[in-house]
């Protein structure tokens, strides 16, 4: 992993750093060896990207832990399992790095928090929990839990864009090629008859003659779009922006807001749940939201702060619906409010699915009568000459 660090050197010039090491105490003492003095040390983001696509997964790693720890295996004893069987050298590295801290005496939650491009403060903070009831098995369980929850949700939705997506490309690439292809071989026929035709007719053959005088010109016009589409999914996909796309669009907005209330109510739900107090368990959650809905958390959280319920706190700044506004007061009423956040969010859980099953099953139709509405359009209009030249025959 690399870290960018910001030092003084023995003649107290400030320079700037790259260290490759496998977590923050390891880079500092690096820097350290060299004479220099720590100003300010985070990770790379090259870093962490080149690093996550080395191939650790967090939920494969907490399974596996979890169920060395289940046999009766010490942690240091499972970390050494588990570094035994790896060969992907980063998650060697990672688990190594966990090693080391352990034996230096410092706490489990201590060792993944300096590995922070890997363990996001949610993973260091149900930890940290964990380990004043000092039952770790519990909450990897837990956290395992949330993680396959929100991957089900992921791959709803992912699966409910896949056909569209395959249709869309399929409908395009059809029509492109009639217009290069077919529409200017039509168009050679139509100009030696030196008949008139229709307008719709003129101005389609004129298009397709077009395109199919400059191929390149095709070509390159279509690789630049799926150039820019690749660019902006990737983009999107990075900055975690696709929320904030969806709540823009008619119809689905509503839709989006609800979703991620529901990451929002599980994610609280389980911290809670797991013993970490309110205010620093929704400080943990504003990572996982989006910008707008983080700053209203905010807000929400300083009313808690100062004495206030959860739920007027929610009601106040737009971060509850009806059904959930209900369970949260009589989450405090019974002192279950981890558990009613978490029922809560099942709760919209099941009406997303259900929503994103209806989406499909009409939005895949439209899509496919749009496409091939276009391309039967393409066809008319190619064979509008000829019906005009059968009924002058007649």
């Amino acid at each position: 992993m690399q870290f960018e660090v910001r030092a003084l050197s023995p003649d107290n010039r400030l320079q700037t750093l790259t260290v490759d090491a496998v977590d923050a105490l390891a880079a500092r003492r690096d820097v350290e060896a060299r004479k220099f003095a720590v100003v300010t040390l985070h990770a790379a983001r090259a870093g962490v990207r080149t690093a996550r696509r080395g191939g650790f997964s967090l939920v494969m790693f907490s399974q596996e832990l979890l169920a060395l720890l289940e046999a009766g295996l010490s942690l240091v004893e499972a970390l050494e399992g588990l570094v035994e069987k790896e060969t992907n050298p980063v998650s060697r590295g990672i688990m190594e790095g966990l090693i080391a801290r352990i034996r230096e005496g410092a706490r489990l939650s201590d060792a993944v928090a300096a590995q922070a491009g890997f363990f996001p403060p949610l993973f260091v903070g149900i930890v940290r929990a964990a380990e004043r009831t000092s039952d770790l098995p519990q909450a990897l369980r837990r956290y395992i839990d949330y993680q396959t929850r929100l991957d089900m949700v992921r791959s709803r939705i992912v699966s409910a864009t896949i056909y569209p997506a395959v249709l869309f490309s399929v409908g395009g690439l059809v029509g492109l090629f009639l217009m290069t292809y077919v529409v200017p071989r039509f168009a050679a026929v139509y100009k030696d008859s030196g008949r008139d035709m229709p307008f719709m007719s003129r101005l389609l053959l004129g298009w397709g003659e077009f395109l199919g005088q400059h191929p390149l010109l095709v070509g390159a016009t279509v690789a630049a779009l799926v150039a820019a589409l690749v660019w902006f999914v990737r983009r999107n996909a990075r900055e975690g922006r696709w929320a904030q796309l969806a709540r823009r669009l008619p119809g689905i907005s509503e839709r989006a807001r609800i979703l991620e209330l529901s990451r929002l109510y599980l994610t609280l739900g389980m911290l809670l749940d797991g013993g970490i107090p309110i205010v620093a368990a929704m400080e943990m959650v504003e990572g996982a939201l989006s910008p707008e809905t983080c700053q209203r958390l905010r807000r929400a959280g300083a009313d808690v702060a100062h004495g206030e319920p959860l739920s007027e706190a929610f009601e106040r700044h737009a971060l509850s619906t009806p059904i959930a506004l209900r369970m949260l007061r009589v989450g405090e009423r019974s002192g279950q409010l981890g558990a009613m956040l978490m029922r809560s969010a099942n709760f919209y859980e099941g009406e997303s699915a259900r929503w994103i099953e209806r989406f499909s099953k009409v939005f895949e139709p439209a899509l496919m009568a749009l496409i091939g509405g276009v391309i039967g359009v393409i066809i008319v209009l190619l064979y509008m000459p000829i019906f005009d030249l059968a009924g002058s025959l007649q």
